[in-house]
């Protein structure tokens, strides 16, 4: 009945507005013989413009078939793939290796906000269920249940965090739509995608019979037809986030390695940052100096001059093959150095005042580590016999400090044996003045630094010796560095020598704060870093280094390196499972996993490994033999 009465009312209608068409044509005038004729032109318009090309036309497939695993969309094929379940643990970055995949393939990302209440209230009751359980079995006597306590703890760090307003609750979809050009490649790119998901334990499926679902989820129109969802809060949907790869490519620079997230090159200029410093961290034979070594021969050839301590003979060889001074320091050794020497200027506005006093604080830094600390009558002691013994040199603040020769150890211990009090630091001076370290500090300055590459080594000194050395080394070519500004660098491997010491800590640190007004940048490269770290100076050597390169680190130093460099938890596994070569670099606000790769020639200039130098020196012997047999 309701039919019959529709099909009437629609009639009538008809009838009607016919009724009034013709009423409105004779009221008109219009002739039957012009209303067809303008009929026709409406039925040519709607073909012409049926014939006529849209936007919707150009972009739109031939034809669409759908298969209960794939679709056939014109020539292509493909197929979705859903996630469905992750592990309890989620590292940064792990949807990388798929969104780095050389191929055609679209994401889509579903986030829906789960009021906290309610998921408050639901955690709630699963607690109480965890709990009454684990009491049950311990009342019960049965063993403990990991799994449950592991919920349990799981549970209640997420409720902490979801009252505290730290972290939100979505339910999150993850579709990933592949394209092949024929079936065979379609199941092959389908099994390389769920391999790479798989690896990282997390577990998806291929759309069945939800095919086209899939297909429009993945469209850029926001629709998600298929609607599979899994329960996150925010800190592992924020690791799902597919754009991690921070690049670090520049016009100028050098290249420090290979990221690993993308296979882009690391250019990079260290003089572009607020500070030139850099810190590296690794173990032994984790490849830190393999990495500072790339470094400094690249760098020499932009024009940078370098300047290096080396504790263990680790840069001769690369010194001997680019053409630089090699200056070998130890008690024996012709090369000498005066820790009382000057900058000859320094300049900017800075008076001969300024710079006598601070030679004499750096002077008693030296004082401390050769004797032992001073108590307050005994420093104020050091600290006149300082300034009177630059005096006995004609060196006042009213000198010319470009026309004087500086004293030396032995004109400090006459001093301090003429004054009141200072008999005793007098004697204690001895040992390097007159006994058995006599030869490294009690003599002129012999040393030149002409050279764009320049290394000092202290590999033949006497453990006890060696802070004192480099110190001493270290403030030399601070005044060096002060009398001419230049675009420079300065390496200190084994940097904890300095760090066990707090007037050398000290001294190092103003250094690296300092150091940017002359246009030099320190690296300080250590594999203790426990003892680095834990020194107050230490840690502000970190915080005043814009680059900062970790490698493979021990299980022992891997707590103390997240928490001062903020690492992540997949971060920080990264380090501990690295290879030689490998870590992580930090570039101002942005860092990058990197991997540090050298041609053949730069391999051969600059490896520490033994077994490779004795190849290398057994090859150069029988080049010379050959040469003595052909002469």
């Amino acid at each position: 009945m309701i039919d019959l009465k529709k099909q009437n009312k629609i009639s009538e209608t008809k009838k009607k507005k016919k009724s009034l068409l013709e009423d409105e044509i004779s009221r008109v005038g219009i002739k039957e013989e012009d209303l067809e004729i303008t009929q026709e032109l409406i039925e040519e318009e709607k073909a012409f413009r049926r014939g006529i090309l849209s936007v919707r036309d150009l972009i739109s497939p031939a034809s669409l078939k759908v298969n209960s695993t794939y679709l056939n969309l014109g020539q292509k094929f493909l197929r979705t793939i859903f996630v469905i379940s992750y592990p309890r643990y989620i590292s940064v970055g792990w949807f990388a290796p798929i969104i780095n995949l050389n191929e055609c393939f679209d994401v889509s990302m579903f986030f829906y906000p789960v009021k906290s209440a309610i998921i408050l209230k639901q955690l709630k009751n699963r607690v109480g269920n965890l709990e009454a359980q684990i009491i049950s079995d311990s009342e019960k006597g049965a063993p403990r249940d990991p799994i449950r306590e592991t919920a349990l703890r799981d549970i209640e760090y997420l409720r902490d965090a979801l009252t505290q307003g730290t972290e939100k609750f979505f339910q999150f979809a993850l579709y990933v739509t592949i394209y092949a050009d024929n079936l065979e490649q379609l199941d092959r790119f389908s099994d390389q995608v769920e391999d790479i998901f798989g690896s990282r334990l997390v577990y998806s499926k291929r759309g069945f019979y939800q095919t086209e679902q899939g297909f429009n989820s993945t469209l850029p129109l926001g629709n998600d037809e298929l609607y599979i969802t899994f329960n996150m809060n925010s800190s592992p949907i924020a690791s799902s986030f597919p754009f991690i790869s921070s690049e670090l490519t520049s016009d100028r620079g050098i290249l420090y390695g290979i990221n690993r997230h993308n296979n882009s090159l690391i250019l990079f200029d260290r003089f572009s940052l607020q500070n030139a410093n850099s810190v590296v961290f690794a173990t032994s034979g984790a490849g830190k100096s393999y990495c500072i070594k790339l470094e400094v021969l690249r760098s020499l050839m932009m024009g940078t001059d370098v300047i290096i301590i080396d504790p263990e003979y680790e840069y001769k060889y690369l010194s001997e093959a680019v053409g630089g001074t090699y200056v070998n320091i130890s008690l024996s050794s012709e090369s000498k150095i005066n820790p009382f020497d000057l900058p000859r200027s320094i300049g900017g506005e800075a008076k001969p005042k300024d710079i006598i006093r601070s030679a004499v604080i750096t002077l008693k830094g030296l004082v401390r580590l050769m004797i032992g600390d001073l108590n307050h009558d005994e420093d104020s002691i050091v600290d006149r016999a300082l300034l009177e013994t630059y005096a006995k040199k004609d060196i006042t603040p009213d000198s010319d400090l470009s026309q004087v020769e500086p004293p030396i150890l032995s004109d400090l211990q006459q001093v301090l044996e003429g004054m009141e009090g200072g008999n005793e630091l007098a004697l204690r001076l001895k040992k390097y003045t007159e006994g058995t370290f006599s030869g490294l500090l009690n003599n002129f300055t012999n040393v030149e630094m002409d050279n764009q590459l320049v290394s000092f080594s202290v590999r033949d000194l006497e453990d006890e010796l060696r802070p004192i050395a480099i110190y001493t080394i270290v403030n030399y070519i601070w005044n060096v560095v002060r009398s001419e500004v230049k675009k420079r660098v300065l390496v200190i491997d084994e940097a904890w020598w300095m760090m066990q010491h707090e007037d050398s800590a000290k001294f190092i640190f103003a250094l690296v704060k300092r150091c940017r007004k002359y246009y030099l940048g320190v690296v300080t490269i250590t594999q203790d870093v426990n003892d680095f770290l834990t020194s107050p100076y230490g840690q502000a050597i970190v915080n005043n280094s814009s680059l900062q390169i970790l490698l493979k680190q021990s299980p022992a130093a891997i707590d103390l390196v997240q928490k001062t460099f903020l690492l992540t938890e997949g971060e920080k596994y990264l380090l501990l499972e690295c290879g030689v070569g490998e870590g992580i670099f930090f570039a101002g606000n942005k860092h990058v996993a990197i991997k540090v790769v050298a041609s053949y020639s730069e391999d051969q200039l600059i490896t520490s490994d033994p077994r490779q130098l004795l190849e290398i020196e057994e090859a150069k012997k029988e080049f010379a033999d050959s040469i003595e047999e052909e002469a």
